[in-house]
């Protein structure tokens, strides 16, 4: 079993908004808006390596994220952090509540079907318009799964299982 990772990855930079240094957000933490009552975020540079920021100033309307972090104070500089992830400490984050779970804590369970076939192993998440898909890899074969109600069955914590109804042959 791997040791949990110090941060939680809530959200990316998608790019720059106005001149002055804002940006854009898309927030993973469910509801979005809640990923602006962190205050202290880490940026995930593309080496691997992260940095501190302090939002200075957040705001949703319901559709769209934008915020201000110290430090950036124009276009150039807000657009040398698009793409990057959003990291959050575990220990800032509240417990899961019962049948919820943070999505890294998930990683490298093994996924099986309904009928007790191993579809492979869950490597991480990426984000649809229809909702979060489970990335699954058996072998050479990368399957692209839902990872939603009502195809999401069970998460054994313990046996580190994750059933699926989903069909083997897909």
């Amino acid at each position: 079993m791997r040791p949990p990772d110090r941060y939680r990855v809530l959200g990316r930079i998608i790019g720059p908004h106005g001149v002055r240094g804002g940006l854009k957000v898309y927030s993973y933490a469910e509801p979005p808006q809640s990923l602006l009552q962190y205050r202290s975020w880490r940026l995930r540079r593309p080496d691997g390596g992260d940095e501190g920021f302090q939002v200075l100033q957040s705001q949703w309307d319901g559709h769209a994220m934008r915020v201000t972090l110290a430090g950036i104070n124009d276009r150039d500089a807000a657009q040398l952090l698009r793409g990057r992830e959003i990291l959050i400490e575990r220990d800032q984050m509240p417990p899961a509540g019962p049948g919820e779970y943070y999505r890294e804590d998930l990683q490298g369970f093994t996924v099986r079907n309904t009928q007790g076939v191993v579809l492979g192993t869950l490597q991480h998440f990426l984000e649809a318009p229809a909702g979060a898909l489970m990335v699954v890899v058996s072998g050479e074969q990368e399957r692209w799964l839902p990872g939603t109600v009502p195809f999401l069955k069970r998460v054994d914590l313990e046996r580190r299982e994750i059933e699926l109804d989903w069909p083997a042959d897909f």
